[in-house]
């Protein structure tokens, strides 16, 4: 065998991986990284309480609770707004996208990816507080 055809023997796994970084580096490159938002929960209130957010963007919210109580943060439907309003729940604990209990004091963080346009609700449903007023809405377009 040819020096010429050794050295070729030698580079042919190295030159079949070369095609496949490029697909992992475009795979990667694809998927644009989430949009961060901070939310500031004061006075049993959500800061900013309204988004506006383009279909399909994924969204990583940092929620910052500065009130000496605990709350929630649930994005979802009005069903899902009413499901948990009417049912006993002990918490969330940020393994349903979108759905995480702040402790008092506490910055926590979730992740929501926003599909059809239309509009989502935010809500927290500890004991009274949806019904004094603490929710918002974001609109996807």
């Amino acid at each position: 065998m040819s020096s010429k055809m050794k050295r070729l023997r030698l580079l042919a796994p190295v030159l079949l991986l070369i095609p496949l970084a490029g697909c992992a580096a475009t795979a990667a490159a694809g998927s644009p990284a989430p949009v961060v938002q901070h939310v500031t929960i004061h006075w049993s209130r959500f800061h900013p309480a309204t988004f506006d957010f383009p279909e399909g963007t994924t969204v990583r919210f940092v929620i910052h609770n500065t009130d000496p109580i605990d709350h929630e943060f649930i994005l979802g439907s009005r069903a899902v707004q009413s499901y948990i309003e009417h049912t006993a729940h002990a918490g969330h604990d940020g393994s349903v996208p979108g759905q995480i209990s702040v402790p008092a004091g506490a910055t926590v963080e979730t992740t929501y990816t926003f599909g059809q346009p239309g509009t989502v609700l935010l809500g927290c449903h500890i004991a009274g507080h949806y019904a004094y007023g603490m929710r918002g809405r974001v609109r996807v377009s």
